[in-house]
């Protein structure tokens, strides 16, 4: 498969879609960011790397990064994580309050902010330097030392997280927060502004296509299994509201993030990533969710 003359038709087509979404706003510093940007990246098992336009380009990696905390905390957790969380789609914006009360404090998958903020606050609990314990696991799943947190986007978001505030003091109401919710709050924000390419981010889900194992060092972080029903949770929960619809479209585990970025993969085979900053309606980047599809049709490949 020619990937390279793959992605560069897509490229060239789908650039036509710039206008139609719009940057994040709620976070001010994601507002300054030049919406016509767009980049792909694909890498593969084998070691072929391929990319187009702004591949190289980075940008602050926002809900992608609760992969990567969810991967730590798994591989010491196990199945007692889901004491604390679900594993179901939510069906609701993904920093709705509505359904942490109605469920009693118990987040409904670990991608939506609620979810993703028990997962912090395990994972602090697991660390003694939660920032730098993140920041060194996602350098070591993509090989690159060169990775660090973007502080003006972390700052911003510490400003603007009066939403997050609220989900996580109304779960520690249930003991659902084990840790101080301002701590916790301070490292959910570096989390998200984790500052990868589209190059970097198709290194980094590689041990996910890789059943687990990180192919640049030969380390298992997941079982088989874990990595299995990490992927499941991707596909089902890894988009917001517009998860199944994303299924529908492009077959494939992923998660995006309302920096624009999105990073899904074919078990086995391949990582795709692909960033542009203007947003669908979900919260989704708009030309990336449009270029997964084409991508896996063009390909004629996806889970399914």
């Amino acid at each position: 498969m020619d990937y390279e003359q793959v992605i560069g038709k897509i490229y060239e087509e789908v650039k036509s879609f710039w206008g139609q979404g719009k940057v994040a706003d709620y976070i001010p510093a994601l507002a300054e960011v030049e919406p016509r940007q767009y980049g792909i990246a694909v890498q593969t098992l084998k070691g072929q790397a391929y990319q187009v336009g702004d591949a190289e380009t980075r940008f602050s990696v926002q809900s992608i990064s609760k992969v990567f905390s969810l991967a730590m905390v798994t591989r010491h957790l196990g199945d007692e994580l889901w004491k604390s969380v679900g594993r179901e789609p939510s069906g609701n914006p993904f920093n709705s309050l509505v359904q942490l009360e109605h469920e009693q404090g118990i987040p409904r998958n670990p991608f939506i902010n609620a979810g993703a903020l028990v997962v912090t606050d395990r994972l602090m609990s697991l660390y003694n330097r939660p920032k730098d314990a993140i920041i060194e696991f996602v350098r070591s799943v993509c090989g690159n030392d060169d990775i660090y947190y973007d502080k003006q986007i972390a700052q911003s978001e510490r400003e603007h997280a009066e939403r997050n505030l609220a989900l996580a003091h109304f779960m520690k109401s249930f003991g659902n927060i084990k840790n101080d919710v301002e701590t916790l709050i301070d490292v959910y924000c570096h989390q998200c502004a984790i500052s990868m390419s589209c190059v970097d981010l198709s290194r980094a889900f590689l041990f996910l296509a890789n059943r687990g194992l990180n192919p640049f060092n030969r380390e298992q972080i997941l079982t088989v299994s874990q990595a299995k029903r990490l992927g499941a949770l991707m596909l089902t929960c890894g988009f917001y509201d517009e998860s199944g619809d994303f299924a529908f479209r492009a077959g494939l585990p992923g998660k995006s993030g309302v920096g624009g970025g999105v990073a899904a993969y074919i078990p086995g085979n391949l990582v795709i990533t692909v960033w542009s900053p203007e947003l669908n309606r979900h919260g989704n980047s708009l030309i990336g969710m449009e270029t997964l599809e084409r991508f896996t049709t063009d390909i004629g490949n996806s889970i399914f």
